[in-house]
């Protein structure tokens, strides 16, 4: 675009060919001069490349890579093989599921403590409402998930609300209900691990040699991509965490769509909760201590800013699997399982330091 000719100066002549690009200078040898160091030093957008070199999810995946190439070259017979794949694969969806639920969550500068509790609880909510329909069949697993789905939403729905109208931050508001799912849990099941085997056919059953809760967790991929990134649902969640205040102006009612994103988080723990009880017949009340944890560490393996307004699903898809090879790998090849809290956490450090440097390089910028 040409600058307006200033007063005093040539206009460009109409007949010359590159009129478009004609460059009009002032009169005055110091304005131009301004006027020329402006123009050199105008930010150029960064290439496809730059973007892509410079994406947390990229790197994060090329270490997966590395792991995944390096066991199986190590343990070909035992690693890459389709009988240890589908279990890998089975064992990362419970995760799988509450993170994409999470990635909603920090993307809009939040945290959810609670999907661990709130898994706990919707499990035993559920082998209760089971328990009150009495038989088998169909009628039997739809009371259980409907009952752990409803335990999740309102779950959510009360930190949410909690967050956004009582403007108590995140991280109590879900550190209080996460002591508070886990004793509702205890007090409703006396304690003790309630057991049931109505939910063995969804646990243990496969589609085209694919099991069910893996298909139920590709579902949830599926579905949370689409709402995050190609519907309004998820351009506000952005708008949000990239700045709460600018959305608000913008039309956003910031506060009611934090209540959906926690509600969303706990329906999925919910959700989670339905498939733990599938996959081990038990609600395991102390065996998910730190589900919310490995969850926030598989959301920030996988490039989401815990400053919030960047975060893809794909991405928490990469870093739920880092751990989950790892401690697959590891027991292959007979080392001691504890190394791979090691190794996941210094990728977790990595990760977080290089969503900073970049959020160092803009602002410098």
């Amino acid at each position: 675009m040409t600058r307006p000719t200033p007063p005093g100066a040539e206009p460009a002549s109409a007949e010359d060919p590159n009129v478009d690009n004609a460059v009009i200078t002032h009169p005055d040898p110091k304005i131009a001069a301004v006027e020329r160091a402006a123009d050199e030093t105008v930010e150029k957008p960064p290439s496809m490349l730059a973007r892509v070199l410079g994406s947390s999810s990229i790197w994060t995946a090329g270490i997966l890579a590395v792991f995944l190439i390096v066991f199986s070259v190590l343990k070909p017979e035992q690693f890459a093989t389709s009988f240890n794949v589908n279990n890998l694969l089975s064992n990362a969806a419970i995760l799988l599921v509450i993170s994409v639920g999470m990635t909603f969550v920090i993307i809009t500068s939040g945290i959810d403590l609670s999907v661990g509790s709130v898994l706990v609880l919707a499990a035993v909510v559920s082998v209760k409402a089971m328990e009150a329909v009495g038989g088998e069949g169909t009628a039997v697993v739809l009371a259980g998930l409907g009952a752990a789905l409803a335990v999740g939403i309102v779950a959510g729905a009360v930190n949410g609300s909690l967050v956004a109208f009582a403007k108590v931050p995140a991280l109590i508001v879900t550190l209080g209900s996460l002591g508070a799912g886990l004793g509702l849990a205890r007090i409703l099941s006396g304690g003790i691990d309630l057991r049931t085997a109505a939910l063995v056919d969804i646990g243990f059953g496969d589609l085209w040699g694919i099991k069910y809760l893996v298909l139920i967790a590709l579902a949830v991929v599926v579905v949370g991509a689409f709402l995050l990134h190609l519907t309004r649902f998820g351009r506000y969640t952005y708008a949000i965490g990239s700045n709460d205040e600018a959305a608000r102006r913008s039309g956003v009612n910031v506060r009611l769509h934090l209540v959906k994103v926690y509600a969303l988080s706990g329906f999925l723990a919910g959700l989670a909760g339905f498939m733990s009880l599938a996959k081990f017949s038990t609600t395991g009340i102390g065996g998910h201590s730190s589900d919310n944890l490995n969850a926030i560490a598989a959301v920030v393996l996988g490039g989401t800013s815990l400053f919030g307004g960047i975060g893809t699903i794909i991405g928490t898809v990469i870093g739920v699997f880092i751990p989950a090879v790892l401690e697959n790998g590891f027991v292959i090849l007979g080392i001691q399982p504890f190394w791979q809290q090691v190794a996941v956490g210094a990728v977790l450090v990595a990760a977080v330091w290089f969503d900073q440097y970049k959020r160092r390089s803009r602002n410098r910028s």
